[in-house]
């Protein structure tokens, strides 16, 4: 079984690549995976590519290569057409139908999704369970025996498991609170890793979306607000996803949006950006519309509201962080139109014109599976420091 140089919690703090040199004390690990991160990218190359485009020794390399070989992880192509005196060079490359992933996406509230997943991201099996209201004992159980169902389905060795879950989630992967599925300090991590015996991480569902759309190439810093079930945010910043002290950054859907009041909460309080922008209240809104025979423009105000309202939720993080764009992950029928319009209009009118004058705020273009591929992006990141 592989395990993690790099820890429990994939990038938990740390660079989601590597991209320099590093200590003697910390070399070997960081300069495997700078070796592994430059093939994942750049595709075939010699060992003499690598070391010019490392800045690392040509032995370092070979060395590296040579354990890499020998794990699997890296195969030998044969030998670089090439026109220049001597003997060719022997390509290398990551070995990439060695090992695939098993992602989960457990923040619908209706149905567990899974998937099985190259090390190229592309998503080549599926399964999904029905939730029936399962909560506690009893979700946790479903998640084990998706996991399972997935792993089986798998056509080569596991390398890991990477779960997106709603709740806030700890670096040993327990999930502190999930009121939808009823945990508290739920060892989610641990109890999969034994049912499986593979590497497991586990992380937010936003913290986990944001990954994929970071590994979609953005390279910027990058704020994606999730809306479903609930309302929540990943934020990755100078390459670090941004976790918090107490693990809850871009817990963003009970913060209470203005002094007007507003609809009652399922935490109790009135007005959390939850209770104004959730997919299930949204859906509900304008389904009584539709059956009171409402016009357009009366669904069209509904979901302009619930778009202002996150706005002004938004406007104080993009402006402290100056951020040049935000992304949004959702039904696209509620969040693409009315409700888009009106959280960028309040974002511009919120924030200082010419420091925001570039600012975007767009849907994603990775659609439902995007924390199935952010988990795919989280265990490639945790086990082998690419993505």
């Amino acid at each position: 079984m592989l395990t993690s140089p790099y820890g429990a919690h994939a990038a938990g703090g740390r660079a989601l690549r590597a991209t320099a040199k590093v200590l003697p004390e910390h070399a070997r690990s960081h300069n495997r995976s700078l070796v592994l991160q430059t093939l994942y990218s750049a595709g075939a190359r010699s060992r003499a590519d690598v070391a010019r485009e490392t800045g690392l020794t040509r032995v370092t390399v070979s060395d590296l290569v040579a354990e890499l070989i020998a794990e699997g992880l890296v195969v030998e192509l044969g030998q670089r057409e090439d026109a220049r005196p001597g003997k060719p060079a022997t390509l290398i490359d990551v070995d990439r139908a060695a090992f695939q992933i098993v992602g989960l996406d457990l923040s619908e509230h209706d149905q567990l999704r899974g998937a099985v997943i190259d090390l190229d991201r592309n998503l080549v099996a599926r399964a999904d369970v029905p939730l029936d209201g399962a909560t506690g004992d009893e979700a946790t159980a479903l998640v084990v025996g998706l996991a399972r169902r997935l792993a089986d389905l798998a056509t080569a060795p596991v390398l890991g498991v990477g779960i997106g879950t709603p709740g806030v989630v700890d670096a040993a992967g327990v999930v502190r609170s999930a009121p939808n599925l009823g945990w508290t300090d739920e060892p989610l991590q641990a109890l999969v890793g034994g049912a499986l015996g593979v590497p497991v991480h586990v992380a937010n569902d936003a913290n986990v979306a944001v990954l994929a759309e970071h590994g979609a190439g953005d390279e910027r810093d990058l704020l994606l607000v999730k809306i479903g079930h609930g309302v929540g945010a990943g934020l990755i910043v100078g390459g670090r996803p941004v976790h918090g002290t107490d693990f809850a950054a871009g817990e963003i859907g009970h913060v209470v949006v203005g002094t007007d009041g507003g609809p009652r909460c399922a935490c109790g309080k009135h007005g959390c950006l939850e209770a104004w922008v959730a997919v299930p209240r949204l859906v509900a809104q304008l389904a009584a519309i539709e059956a009171d025979g409402g016009e357009a423009s009366a669904r069209d105000d509904v979901l302009r509201e619930a778009g202002r309202r996150l706005g002004i939720v938004l406007a104080p993080v993009v402006g402290a962080l100056n951020l040049a764009e935000v992304v949004l992950s959702g039904p696209a029928e509620l969040l693409d139109g009315a409700f888009h319009d009106a959280a960028v209009d309040t974002l511009r009118s919120r924030t200082m014109a010419e420091q925001h004058r570039d600012l975007r705020l767009r849907m994603t273009e990775l659609g439902q599976d995007i924390v199935l591929r952010g988990s795919a992006v989280m265990v490639l990141s945790g086990q082998l420091g690419v993505s």
